[in-house]
């Protein structure tokens, strides 16, 4: 290989990854920026604001949580929904506390006891319901918590019933300074992110294939190896890239309601088809290509490289803006593209350069991957009546997830409060509050959070101290808090703190500059650690009663459901010779749900790797790496499975096709045979009582000798295909196609099977260190 080009190649890779840095940069330093201009809005509101605002704004630690809570990493899209969250919460919570503190005497104070029941009742009946959304769910648990601590303190006038209005006015700044924040200087569109983060995709994209494209003809394997290994830097800023449109889609929804058009699914088709392309070049290390091969190869990849320029080049130039451009996106992506399969003239003797061809074909031809489609049946669903719908939203409240996690909200919280406010009752509503923002739907790591939350309320409460120290006026110190809130704003994308600890800091300086009146700020920064203290432990507490799993546990645990769901998975796609359209669809919802399960295995993998070791065995993060990447192998070549066996039952429904339904069904229950060992392997990776017999196989060579059975079955039936004298041409192509399909569907389950002995050695090796 030339030295120079490669050159040339590894500045261009760095060069893309270096802007794709500056672009993420830029965009987070622009929320930065924003969140600091929503905190210094609350601020000059509370400090310096007229005094009929001032005297309703009585919690204006809350209106900064708010603004955090809803400002932080948004767009005017996702701010729009959070001001709609807040507008839930409080309709939730502040009517029902006015009507109480009515009912109730309000010149007198409520005993620490009754304000911890009411907040154990009111936090149950706002956790349970599943419509509401987390932040609404936050958001109305911090109302419930200062209401109930104001209660408890009383004030002795005849209009405390009034006192909930207070909260809400707060909760009402918080929004306005959000909304504010987003539109100045210019509105913060999800939709100019988007466009942007399209174009960089592209450029991502372009640079990607060209790479995959000149590999496959690479002269010597060294060669192959280094650009494959230029392309994995691309790979990572690609993911990371989808992953940041991810985000913004529900942003994207909140700003333009009307649009139906999302860059989403294509550009997850195109990341699932070019990580097969990958796979492929991995795969085929140790094969050589001949130089005649190699030389058709170079023409008809040089013929295929403009159709697949002029694809990316849509993706570059997605606007949500303008129709027209969209219009003319679509009319293009739907010409029909002729494959380069059959413009190839040589036989494709090897399975890898036949799934690298197919995943150009999938590319060209716009085919959208299975977990991102989202197609549905055409038969018209019945409609459920009234009694069977009211039935099933009980039956979904009363589940056994939605009751154990508002139990935890529900105890946590008054637990929290009732310690709090026994030790002090002025600051006893931080106990609560630290607990209100931290509450999320599912299990998480309870050590993780625990520690990101204490490190990140002392870091900002110290600071919020020190500068109290140094700057003397009110002014200075709300000046000193724009730095604190840029840095906090960077601080929630390190993997020490992230997200917990990031905003902990921000609320920890932020209580302590932004207020006046609350005595000297060291006695309130102790005070408040220790109310911080005193929440998080009764959340461990009640964490560790109710669900006792630290985050190696929880790793631990969704390993063997997610290799359930794979074994499901394995289990389906080699069940049935034929399929109907429905049957393939609950394939693909399987296979969406082992993609989800996937996602959250790999957020349980990184706690875990954050998480305090204490008395427990430190975690073997690096064979769980190994084995997710396994597991992300195998939902790939399932994915090409599924296609192309949708693909064959098509084929064998035409009217040529029916000539060769023997042809393929002969081979189908090859490949299917060999798809139910596999299951064999997955079902015995699970359970240890088996892992001798698989040890044996592997030694004996049988999973090996499976392997090459079929390969010698397909040389014979491409033989007996070659032997048959057809003069039709239809009949030669679509020979063609079902030969490639089906050279596709053996090469993906060999690879499917190779992953699967590598679970098996990832799991014995985790079981052994259990051990």
């Amino acid at each position: 290989m030339n030295p120079n080009i490669s050159q040339m190649r590894s500045t261009t890779t760095t060069t893309t990854v270096a802007e794709r840095s500056r672009i993420a940069w830029r965009m987070r330093l622009s929320s930065a920026v924003r969140t600091a201009t929503a905190c210094a809005a609350v601020g000059v509101a509370t400090l310096y604001g007229p005094k009929f605002l001032a005297s309703h704004i009585k919690f204006s630690a809350f209106s900064y949580l708010t603004a955090v809570v809803i400002v932080s990493d948004a767009t005017l899209g996702d701010t729009m929904r959070g001001c709609w969250h807040a507008f839930c919460a409080t309709a939730q919570v502040v009517p029902l506390a006015v009507l109480g503190r009515w009912a109730f005497d309000p010149t007198a104070g409520m005993p620490a006891s009754a304000a911890a029941a009411a907040v154990a009742v009111a936090s149950f009946l706002v956790a349970l319901p599943e419509c509401t959304h987390m932040t609404a769910k936050k958001l109305a648990f911090g109302q419930i918590v200062l209401i109930c601590s104001d209660a408890v303190l009383g004030d002795g006038s005849s209009y405390g019933y009034m006192h909930p209005l207070y909260v809400a006015a707060s909760t009402a700044l918080g929004v306005l300074a959000s909304v504010l924040a987003l539109l100045v200087p210019y509105p913060g569109l999800a939709c100019h992110r988007v466009q942007e983060l399209c174009r960089l995709y592209g450029e991502n994209a372009s640079e990607r294939m060209d790479i995959y494209l000149q590999a496959v003809t690479a002269t010597d394997n060294r060669t192959k190896m280094e650009l494959i290994s230029q392309a994995k830097p691309l790979s990572e800023t690609g993911a990371k890239l989808l992953q940041s449109i991810r985000t913004l889609e529900d942003g994207l929804r909140w700003e333009k309601p009307w649009s139906k058009v999302s860059p989403r699914e294509r550009l997850e088709s195109m990341e699932q088809q070019m990580k097969g392309i990958e796979y492929s070049l991995i795969s085929s290390a140790a094969i050589p290509i001949q130089a005649i091969d190699r030389e058709q190869l170079s023409d008809v990849l040089q013929a295929a490289s403009t159709r697949i320029q002029g694809k990316i080049e849509q993706v570059r130039c997605y606007s949500p803006f303008h129709s027209k451009i969209e219009s003319e996106a679509r009319e293009f992506m739907e010409k029909p593209s002729s494959s380069p399969l059959e413009s190839n003239p040589s036989k494709l003797k090897h399975g890898w350069l036949v799934l690298y061809f197919s995943c150009i074909c999938m590319f060209l031809n716009d085919t959208v991957c299975s977990f991102a489609s989202s197609r549905k049946l055409q038969t018209p669903a019945e409609k459920p009546s009234i009694g069977s719908r009211f039935k099933h939203w009980i039956q979904k409240l009363t589940s056994y997830e939605r009751l154990e996690f508002a139990s935890k909200c529900s105890i946590s919280l008054s637990l929290a409060m009732l310690l709090g406010l026994t030790f002090d009752k002025e600051n006893g509503c931080w106990a609560g509050l630290t607990l209100a923002i931290s509450f999320v739907s599912g299990r998480q790591a309870i050590f993780t959070v625990a520690n990101s939350r204490v490190q990140g309320t002392a870091i900002g409460s110290v600071y919020g101290v020190i500068c109290c120290f140094i700057f003397h006026y009110e002014e200075l110190r709300l000046l000193a808090l724009l730095p604190w809130i840029i840095c906090t704003s960077f601080l929630r994308y390190s993997k020490m703190y992230g997200q917990t600890g990031g905003v902990s800091a921000a609320i920890g300086a932020l209580v302590i500059l932004g207020r006046k009146n609350y005595g000297a700020p060291n006695e309130f920064a102790i005070s408040r650690l220790t109310e911080v203290f005193i929440g998080l432990s009764a959340y461990i507490v009640v964490e560790i009663f109710l669900q006792p799993i630290r985050a190696a546990t929880l790793a631990r645990n969704h390993t063997d459901l997610t290799l359930l769901a794979l074994q499901e998975c394995i289990k389906e796609t080699g069940m049935q010779k034929s399929r109907t359209d429905s049957e393939f669809l609950e394939l693909i919802e399987k296979q969406r749900i082992l993609n989800s399960l996937l996602s959250e295995l790999k957020q349980y993998v990184a706690d875990a790797e954050l998480e305090p070791d204490f008395w427990y065995l430190p975690f073997r993060s690096s064979c769980y790496q190994k084995l997710v990447g396994s597991l992300s192998n195998i939902l790939d070549m399932l994915y090409f499975i599924t296609h192309n066996l949708e693909m064959l039952s098509k084929l064998s429904e035409t009217e040529i096709g029916s000539k060769f339904q023997e042809q393929i069904r002969n081979e189908l229950e090859i490949l299917q045979e060999t798809l139910i060992s596999s299951h064999i392997l997955s079902e015995q990776a699970i359970t240890n009582q088996s892992r001798a017999v698989i040890e044996e196989e592997m030694e004996a060579g049988k999973l090996c000798n499976r392997e090459k059975q079929g390969v010698l079955i397909q040389e014979r039936i491409e033989a007996e295909w070659a032997a048959r004298e057809d003069d039709d041409e239809d009949g030669r192509n679509l020979r063609e196609r079902v030969t490639q399909c089906l050279s596709v569907t053996r090469f993906c389950i060999t690879s499917v099977m190779k992953e699967l002995e590598d679970i098996v050695i990832c799991r014995r090796e985790i079981d052994q260190w259990q051990k």
